[in-house]
């Protein structure tokens, strides 16, 4: 007797991250088949005039990477940690943690950076990081998860900032750590 197989159904389980990563994705074969064009005028946040552009670059920086590595580096973070952020906050929540990481992030290097392009998703990926260590926590308490993931990270982030040079923008790293925990705390003191 053959038994059958139940049958499976693939679910849109995370519309926001799921979203996000569409979005990614679509930005990098547009930045590819523009040569560049889009994530210049589109997905990446410089120092330029304010204009209608320059403030959809607060925001669409993020969906901006230089290359495929770039992506699949930030956007697998962001698949592991961001479902089950969705899930616990709410996607309406991860959504506006997400457009305040973009804003943030895109404005702070707007004004400070002037000369240098920002593209990336990894504000997110470390908002992502540090909201997460605040899944399980209980009034009156600090997890020591967070305290440990916010040493680690942010204090990578601050000695590869002094100590390494790369095209990486730590900063960016750290601020999304802060909006992330910032978001983390305030989400869990409003339930």
């Amino acid at each position: 007797m053959i038994k059958k197989l139940p049958k499976v159904k693939i679910s849109f389980n995370s519309p926001v991250i799921l979203g996000f990563t569409i979005i990614c994705l679509i930005s990098l074969l547009l930045n590819w088949m523009t040569d560049g064009w889009s994530n210049a005028a589109l997905f990446s946040v410089y120092r330029s005039r304010l204009s209608i552009f320059a403030l959809f670059r607060f925001f669409g920086h993020v969906f901006g990477h230089a290359n495929f590595s770039h992506f699949m580096g930030n956007i697998m973070l962001i698949l592991v940690v961001g479902p089950l952020l969705e899930e616990k906050y709410g996607s309406s929540d991860i959504g506006l943690v997400i457009a305040i990481t973009a804003f943030t992030t895109g404005l702070f290097h707007f004004i400070f950076f002037p000369g240098v392009m920002l593209l990336g998703a990894s504000g997110v990926v470390f908002s992502l990081i540090l909201l997460s260590s605040f899944a399980s926590i209980k009034e009156g308490e600090i997890p020591l998860t967070f305290i440990l993931v916010a040493v680690i990270y942010i204090g990578e982030q601050i000695y590869q900032g002094i100590f390494v040079e790369d095209q990486v923008s730590n900063l960016t790293h750290i601020i999304g750590g802060i909006v992330g925990a910032w978001c983390g705390y305030n989400l869990n003191r409003r339930r």
